[in-house]
């Protein structure tokens, strides 16, 4: 038991966090305010009764995302379209529950598996650019996102905008047309499709030939290839995985509160690079992308509280994840320097 937990306190992950949380403090000290009553609210904030449905909320988005872009970067592939692939199966869903002529149940279905065929088609068209026409995968991804939220937008704004409304947001679902919500919160079922979703990388990662490739592609690329795996084949296949992921998120934020599409709604809040940057973390790991996704969507939540509470400002929130991600490449990076020089002088 004492050697699982001094081996927990030397990894990477956990000595990042506990510097960013001693350099945020030492940063609240700097101006004047208490370290402890700050990261107090922020629990409180966001874990307390008040709380814990917007951050049970916040997670449902974040996870999402950070199990779609770990996914493909298991195997050394940055997917960057996640806000593309997202927002497409966004209005995907928003036009299918609008129009389905099949009952509310059956049309929910239907609406989060058109989400996720219209986000893992979008992502399967970056890996195409990759594999025929040489563009580099973060390249194609990236710049294809812009394109899909452009369209998104039209539709929002113009034939599906509803009428007399000054925003732009489509028309609501029909009644019926709506994830379940526990209780009287805003946390839907689809926290429990995204729980499903991190379970079955967990199983294909421990448990399956394909994680194994997965795995050893993203350690030596050129190894994996000698030793049998196709690397065009397994891009199409984590790409289309990844976006399918990130339009079931899209799709689950339709037909979730205020139960439409409204323009810029899931861009503004960052769900994609929380999520890279949670994947990051974690080294794109099943479990540690769990908890990291846990971990930031407090930090966001309990931002906020923290805020109204002490008077910090909730941008330490964000200081303390790029404080964190900073020491977790130092702690890679350095023991790496050690031994090549040890290499070097021996």
């Amino acid at each position: 038991m004492n050697n699982r937990i001094s081996g927990a306190l030397r990894s990477p992950i956990t000595f990042s966090v506990l510097a960013g949380v001693l350099i945020g403090a030492l940063f609240l000290v700097g101006t004047g305010a208490d370290p402890i009553a700050a990261y107090e609210a922020v629990l409180t904030g966001s874990l307390g009764a008040d709380g814990i449905g917007a951050t049970l909320t916040t997670v449902t988005s974040v996870l999402g995302m950070a199990l779609a872009l770990a996914i493909p970067l298991r195997a050394g592939l940055i997917n960057l379209g996640g806000d593309g692939q997202m927002v497409l199966g966004g209005i995907t869903a928003a036009v299918t529950g609008l129009y389905s002529p099949l009952p509310a149940p059956l049309t929910v279905v239907l609406a989060l598996l058109a989400g996720m065929a219209a986000g893992a088609a979008y992502a399967l068209l970056a890996a195409l650019c990759e594999n025929h026409l040489g563009v580099p995968l973060l390249v194609s991804s990236l710049l294809l996102s812009y394109p899909a939220v452009s369209l998104a937008s039209y539709l929002a704004r113009y034939p599906l905008k509803e009428p007399g409304s000054s925003l732009p947001q489509t028309r609501a679902m029909p009644d019926g047309v709506a994830l379940p919500a526990f209780g009287d919160s805003t946390v839907t079922f689809g926290l429990v499709l995204v729980v499903l979703a991190a379970a079955a990388y967990w199983f294909t990662d421990r448990r399956t030939a394909i994680g194994y490739e997965i795995r050893m592609t993203g350690l030596n690329a050129r190894f994996s290839a000698y030793a049998g795996v196709e690397r065009r084949g397994l891009t199409l296949k984590l790409m289309s995985v990844s976006g399918a992921i990130a339009g079931l998120v899209g799709a689950i934020g339709v037909l979730s509160f205020p139960y439409r599409f409204v323009d810029g709604s899931l861009t503004a809040p960052g769900y994609t690079w929380t999520g890279l940057t949670a994947a990051l973390l974690a080294a794109a790991a099943p479990f540690g992308t769990v908890i990291a996704s846990f971990f930031f969507a407090v930090l966001s939540v309990g931002g906020l509280a923290m805020e109204r509470t002490t008077e910090v400002p909730r941008e330490l929130t964000q200081v303390l994840q790029a404080i964190v991600i900073v020491f977790l490449a130092a702690r890679l990076r350095f023991p790496r320097l050690a031994r090549r020089k040890a290499e070097e002088a021996a």
